[in-house]
């Protein structure tokens, strides 16, 4: 992908319009970030610099075991991940595997645009999620800046239903586990620029919710209001 022209994460045949026939809306309840609540989707990161990575070992194809100590040398790349509102659309931008993508839209995203002047930031569409099974990844805002983490646990079966937004108020960090479902973190503001670290395999399993399931998920991003 040539990372200075912004995609959705997934291969999208023809952008669908929400008003289209059999199209629904999801709406995904918005959560606080705690210790307890993020249990089983990863755990809050006090320290960027102290935070590792998870890596898990390369599953084995078949019978036999992986031998101890292999599958988990592909080791861990950092840089900067900002997201940020362009318009209808929020774009995002992973510094450390050269990524650029268009992550949700704030209108309909048949016709949204990136000129838009009039948006309603309150919540943002999303079409897509993805899992790394090779590792985890640690998102920490670099000034201190709130946000949301859409987030589902393990398992190919994945719905739209059992999705889950957390509230994070900037004064922490997280690392999402391997195989957790999930998207690039929204900004409550305009912008929020990351310090990520993540596994350097970057394989991303993927699901697109309006071709598997005919829908979009609504995704709050006023917490407390």
């Amino acid at each position: 992908m040539n990372s200075s022209v912004p995609s959705p994460c997934v291969s999208m045949e023809r952008m669908v319009s929400i008003h289209e026939a059999g199209i629904a809306i999801v709406d995904v309840p918005l959560k606080a970030a705690t210790p307890e609540s993020f249990r089983g989707f990863g755990h809050i990161v006090a320290s960027f610099a102290e935070a590792e990575v998870d890596i898990a070992t390369w599953p084995a194809p078949g019978r036999r075991p992986v031998e101890p100590g292999t599958g988990l040398g592909g080791g861990v790349t950092c840089g900067k991940f900002e997201v940020y509102r362009n318009g209808d659309m929020m774009h995002a931008r992973n510094h450390a595997v050269d990524g650029h993508y268009i992550t949700g839209w704030f209108a309909d995203p048949l016709t949204a645009s990136e000129q838009s002047m009039d948006v309603d930031d309150s919540r943002v569409l999303v079409r897509e999620a993805n899992y790394h099974p090779d590792g985890g990844q640690v998102f920490y805002p670099c000034d201190g800046q709130p946000f949301v983490a859409l987030l589902a646990r393990p398992g190919d079966d994945v719905t739209p239903q059992d999705f889950v937004a957390f509230y994070c108020d900037g004064t922490f960090g997280v690392h999402i586990d391997a195989n957790v479902w999930h998207q690039p973190l929204f900004p409550i503001g305009e912008r929020i620029v990351f310090d990520d670290k993540q596994g350097r395999v970057h394989a991303c399993i993927a699901c697109d919710f309006v071709k598997e399931f005919g829908a979009y998920l609504s995704v709050p991003l006023r917490y407390g209001n």
